[in-house]
């Protein structure tokens, strides 16, 4: 397992983070204004001597190939760079963002799953009942309403009718830990919707394939209760489709925090990088989208391993 991943780390994580940071780098040189344009804007009492003078100072004067070029031999030193707006190692500024961010996915990914799983299974088991139908119905507006919209009706409903959640801002664990989780319940269920339903429908689908396969006929025939078939036996093996879900669209989630922290004013990694595209602070947006990347990747990897888990027979040597 190890090797395994040894191999996956320098075949897919490095070649992926490196053609990102490329087109990234691209992309933001590409688009028009630049750096020095935005803090100064576009008046006719600056000269262009003194716009020269300015980009100088920061780098910014050569060309974009030689900027991506140093820009990468440092990062492979471990140094991302300074922002240029605050002055700031953005490897610092990213840890200071970190942990809203970090709070906010695993709360995502934790309430989906306790949420999607039992709904799978409860629908799988009642197959065409109400309770089926009924979770379809919701996994079916939990696929169709995209994050944004949904935290947008989240804010208006508890602004206007059930005023008892904050709609925006961000309390830290130091604050308490009540008023942590009250503050990320409305962006959790925004950012996490999207998941709940697409394990609910995995769930479902994967359990359904299992119970009619006939080693749970076996099973049954041995006495078994039916609770202790598909708890036992069929959920255990429906999981591993339902794990690939979870590894795909949590790499999503981590990049949809982008939208949902803007949304709820949370100070993390995804609103930082939305504010530094802005204004345009190169530095900060090849960090955070680096961030966003590893942690793409690393969900997929940690993936793979829980695959084993699950399913010793697949376990990689």
């Amino acid at each position: 397992m190890l090797s395994y991943l040894g191999r996956r780390l320098i075949t897919v994580f490095l070649p992926t983070l490196l053609g990102i940071s490329l087109l990234v780098f691209g992309a933001m040189h590409a688009i028009p204004g630049n750096f020095v344009d935005v803090m100064l804007g576009v008046g006719p009492d600056v000269s262009d001597e003194q716009r020269e003078a300015i980009a100088r100072s920061y780098g910014l004067d050569k060309p974009v190939p030689v900027q991506y070029v140093l820009w990468l031999g440092n990062a492979l030193r471990g140094d991302l760079g300074t922002s240029l707006r605050t002055d700031q190692p953005v490897a610092e500024v990213i840890l200071d963002r970190l942990p809203a961010t970090l709070e906010l996915a695993i709360l995502a990914t934790i309430a989906s799953l306790l949420v999607a799983i039992p709904a799978g299974l409860l629908s799988a088991v009642g197959r065409n009942g109400v309770l089926d139908a009924l979770a379809r119905v919701v996994a079916l507006v939990g696929l169709s309403i995209p994050n944004f919209l949904l935290g947008t009706l989240l804010i208006l409903f508890v602004s206007l009718r059930w005023p008892v959640l904050p709609t925006t801002g961000f309390e830290p664990l130091g604050e308490g830990l009540g008023a942590n989780l009250k503050s990320l319940v409305l962006p959790t269920i925004s950012l996490g919707a999207l998941l709940a339903a697409s394990i609910m429908r995995m769930t479902r689908s994967a359990l359904l394939e299992e119970l009619r396969k006939d080693y749970l006929t076996v099973a049954r025939a041995k006495g078994l209760s039916g609770r202790a078939v598909v708890l036992g036996h069929a959920l255990r093996n429906a999981l591993i489709p339902v794990v690939t879900v979870v590894g795909i669209q949590t790499g999503y989630l981590i990049g949809g925090t982008v939208i949902v922290e803007q949304l709820f004013a949370i100070p993390g990694v995804g609103r930082l990088a939305l504010d530094a595209v802005s204004q345009r602070d190169y530095p900060v947006v090849q960090g955070t989208t680096l961030f966003i990347a590893a942690g793409f990747v690393l969900v997929n990897l940690l993936t793979d391993v829980v695959y084993g888990l699950i399913d010793p027979r697949i376990r990689r040597p």
